[in-house]
């Protein structure tokens, strides 16, 4: 078997999972990035589906962007614009194509934070 990527992403600051929050996932090959999955958060914060399933796993550098700002002005929290939070990128490595990697989004509208999960 060989491995996948998830995420989990939870609004912190209203105490629930992230609905319907989009969720782009690039490849990073030198200075281009490559669009490999666009989804959206369903009622529970996760994807339907893995967002890089096995068949696509691989070693590489990666970047998750959430559209924070979207999601943000759909829930009342946006606040006057310019947002401080709109598009959260993190960018990470995937050096062990069988394991499995959970990048989960902690979101409030004035700060995030994140880590490799399991």
């Amino acid at each position: 078997m060989s491995g996948f990527l998830t995420t989990h992403v939870l609004d912190t600051a209203r105490g629930l999972p992230a609905h319907g929050l989009q969720i782009t996932l690039y490849r990073l090959e030198g200075p281009a990035r490559v669009e490999l999955a666009r989804m959206v958060t369903n009622v529970d914060g996760r994807t339907d589906s893995p967002i890089l399933p096995v068949s696509e796993f691989g070693t590489g550098q990666y970047e998750l962007v959430f559209a924070a700002g979207d999601y943000l002005r759909a829930t009342g929290q946006a606040g006057a614009s310019p947002l401080f939070l709109d598009e959260i990128p993190i960018r990470f490595g995937i050096n062990d194509p069988q394991s499995h990697y959970h990048v989960p989004l902690l979101l409030s509208p004035y700060g995030f934070s994140t880590y490799r999960g399991s």
